[in-house]
């Protein structure tokens, strides 16, 4: 009796707080047909918000797969001074809000006070209010996703091999791409998922960063809240609509493909 109470809690919580919530904006966004999906879709300054929020998703997590497997690395296969400090500062962006680091961004790249932001532009490039500002604060958002997925995999795994792989007489670059990649392979694809899912849905660093200028650098979560504020419920939800559902069908995909842990161990082994 108390596990099925346990269950039915459980299940009540996600299903009040996720499930029922993104269902409604699934029944909301085609409510009266697929018209206003198609009329989202067929809107260039939509299309404009929906392409810059794909670049910077892609560059965000292109930094965040080189820059979490290196960190990643560093934290389990060395010692230095500092480490845990640094391994503390990575989750920073878990717990500063997003708004904070768009503001910091602008303290220190702005054109106008910035630290940096001057000399920049003197150099003929902008950051603030421009797409690398945005490709930077989503960066810093989805920053500690992908090594938070890597580092368990590396304890687990240990350097038993790579140590085996050395002594046989491989390089550094040998033993990572044919001993250590394998076998964290699905904790970076695992990682790189959230990555992608957390950049598409970043809006607090990128509304202080982009400026948010039509058709430049308005992205599609500062398209839902325009249009949600200017009374366009429905293309609000449309817009909503196709964010999650890329997330969520990245996440259903890799979980579907992905080995069971019991399946790694017996590959590992």
């Amino acid at each position: 009796m108390a596990k099925v109470l346990r269950i039915s809690i459980v299940v009540a919580y996600l299903f009040l707080l996720i499930a029922w919530p993104v269902s409604l904006v699934v029944v909301n966004t085609f409510d009266g047909g697929p018209q206003a999906l198609l009329d989202v879709l067929a809107d260039v300054d939509v299309q404009a918000a929906l392409r810059l929020t794909a670049l910077a998703a892609f560059w965000a997590v292109a930094i965040n797969l080189v820059f979490g497997v290196t960190m990643s690395l560093l934290l389990v296969r060395f010692e230095f001074p500092g480490k845990r400090l640094l391994s503390a500062l990575i989750d920073l962006p878990l717990s500063v809000s997003p708004i904070v680091v768009g503001l910091a961004l602008v303290l220190v790249y702005g054109g106008r006070g910035g630290w940096f932001g001057p000399t920049l532009e003197s150099w003929g490039l902008q950051v603030i209010f421009s797409t690398p500002g945005i490709v930077m604060a989503t960066a810093f958002v989805a920053l500690p996703l992908v090594i938070r997925e890597v580092v368990p995999v590396l304890e687990e795994i240990g350097t038993d091999q790579e140590v085996a792989a050395r002594s046989l007489g491989a390089n550094g670059v040998q033993t990572f791409f044919r001993i250590t990649l394998p076998g964290i392979k699905w904790a970076i694809v695992y990682g790189v998922v959230l990555s992608l899912a957390r950049s598409l849905g970043e809006f607090g660093a990128v509304k202080v960063v982009s400026g948010n200028v039509l058709g430049e650098t308005r992205t599609a979560t500062l398209v839902v809240e325009e249009k949600y504020l200017n009374f366009a419920q429905q293309e609000a939800y449309a817009v909503a609509f196709l964010l999650a559902m890329v997330s969520v069908v990245c996440i259903v995909v890799v979980a579907l493909i992905r080995p069971s842990h019991t399946d790694e161990k017996e590959a590992r082994a």
